[in-house]
């Protein structure tokens, strides 16, 4: 009886919401101009807990950034590669096929843990899928840890890739789903700083560890890696100052809803492909992928790349930290740009210098004879590289990828494309150790060419695709991809009234 008495309840608050949304449309009308008209310091005064909440969330994605850029830092470390590598040309060095899976934990993991991270999100909600995460890599650490041969490494790499796949799924769609549009760049941005933060963590304990002669050189840094209305206006409020008018938020999250419903828009992985719905998710894929094909995984790899350049160790591992360093300060300044020149601007800027940059690295291997200013020189453009990468193609791609996928099937779009991002990532980590061991293909600063070239069809692909999403709401955005509008026409494009009823 009294679970009849809650479900009669549940589906009252129900009806009396919809009926809001269907008959005091100058409400809606009101709450949609109340959350265009915040300011980015009013939003961040009124939904303090909101951001709390968001940025605690995200920082699962700081051990995902974290394992990988171990990985490459430990190939790098003298300890590490003569406990579990080979002498060649006086020199201890890890096989190429050992680097290869061994870093394929990560990417691997990316893709099978995004695709099996949407149920539990909609089944027990984000916050609860994100404790569980937490805890099983807590767990999963101890397998790296007591590791001491290749294969026990590779059980723990995968097995814990698997789970931290997870995080690049949870961060942007909660992120994007708690914060008012005000705050929605910012904060689903911050995703970004948070692999710029893990990389820099593993960069600098991997520097700090490096001159040990024992185990613990690398043992030490595996350790370090540690539809209910009446619910949803309960969390909008426990999210929220008592400034906001909940029931009028509520009535718009409602009103996208409908609107969705009546496009006939489900939330299942086919959904993602189906209709209108096929050009949102191509965006979204497209902008993740570009992460990968304009040279980031390379960034994993950036202390033992500075050493084959002809670094010496501990050039190498302070360079490495200065990378991320560099990173870090371009995220933050990436949100102000977000805030005031949007995201398809940024994006498509940024990309084209990556462009440039590499073009530059590749002609500058080509001279005879590789002179130590050369060296410097490559060593000092891939540290710009990375600034234009954190302040463009790094954070903006987070934010594209929450806004542009529709709401009922955001989790499912945004594990879609974190697999796909991960596809490509298994790709490159078979390929880059190829490309750079000394032992193989040694291509140096000329695999500038090739993730110039990649970085450039990329940069076409998002001229052409890629549409300006700020200034938006959530039932704007479904509005203009259900009217097929063209990406260079998305920002000035105007919504007449009776399309918005």
């Amino acid at each position: 009886m009294a679970q009849d008495s809650n479900n009669n309840k549940a589906n009252a608050t129900s009806k009396d919401i919809k009926a809001i949304v269907h008959h005091d449309t100058a409400g809606l009308d009101e709450a949609i101009h109340f959350e265009r008209s915040l300011t980015f310091l009013q939003a961040c005064t009124l939904y303090p807990s909101a951001i709390l909440w968001s940025a605690f969330v995200s920082m699962g994605v700081i051990m995902l950034a974290f394992d990988p850029q171990l990985l490459g830092n430990l190939y790098a470390m003298p300890q590490f590669r003569k406990d579990f590598g080979y002498l060649y040309k006086h020199e201890y060095i890890i096989r190429a096929p050992w680097q290869t899976g061994l870093s394929m934990g990560n990417p691997v993991g990316q893709v099978v843990g995004a695709l099996i991270a949407g149920y539990p999100m909609e089944r027990f909600g984000r916050k609860w899928t994100f404790g569980a995460c937490v805890a099983l890599t807590a767990c999963l650490i101890f397998i790296q840890f007591f590791a001491r041969s290749l294969q026990v490494l590779l059980v723990g790499e995968l097995l814990g890739g698997l789970v931290l796949g997870c995080y690049a799924v949870i961060a942007p769609a909660y992120s994007s789903e708690v914060c008012p549009m005000a705050l929605r760049g910012v904060l689903t941005s911050y995703v970004n700083l948070c692999f710029v933060i893990g990389q820099l963590l593993g960069n600098a304990v991997c520097a700090g560890t490096s001159k040990l002669s024992n185990h613990w050189a690398y043992s030490i840094p595996f350790a370090l890696q540690k539809g209910k209305l009446d619910e949803a206006e309960m969390v909008l409020r426990r999210l929220a100052s008592d400034k906001v008018d909940v029931g009028k938020t509520l009535t718009v999250i409602v009103e996208t809803d409908r609107l969705e419903q009546e496009l006939e828009m489900g939330s299942t992985y086919w959904d993602c492909f189906r209709g209108v719905n096929l050009r949102r998710t191509e965006i979204s894929m497209g902008v993740y992928c570009t992460q990968v094909l304009s040279g980031i995984y390379l960034i994993n790899y950036g202390t033992y790349f500075f050493q084959l350049a002809g670094l010496d160790n501990d050039e190498a591992f302070d360079i490495g930290i200065g990378f991320k360093a560099v990173g870090f300060l371009g995220t933050i300044i990436s949100w102000p740009l977000l805030i005031r020149y949007g995201r398809r601007k940024i994006f498509n800027t940024g990309l084209l210098v990556l462009v440039v940059l590499q073009i530059i690295i590749g002609i500058l291997d080509c001279i005879p004879g590789r002179p130590s200013g050369v060296i410097w020189t490559e060593s000092s453009l891939m540290l710009v590289w990375n600034f234009f990468y954190d302040i463009s193609v790094g954070p903006v791609c987070f934010v594209i990828i929450s806004e542009t996928s529709a709401t009922r099937v955001r989790s499912n779009s945004i594990a879609l494309a974190t697999a796909a991002q991960g596809a490509l990532g298994c790709v490159m980590t078979v390929a880059i150790p190829y490309m750079i061991n000394p032992d193989q293909a040694n291509m140096q600063g000329k695999l500038g060419f090739f993730f110039g070239g990649l970085a450039a069809m990329c940069l076409v692909w998002s001229y052409l695709r890629v549409p300006e999403t700020s200034g938006r709401t959530y039932e704007e955005l479904d509005i203009l991809f259900e009217r097929k509008v063209g990406a260079k026409q998305f920002q000035e494009y105007v919504i007449e009234s009776e399309g918005v009823d």
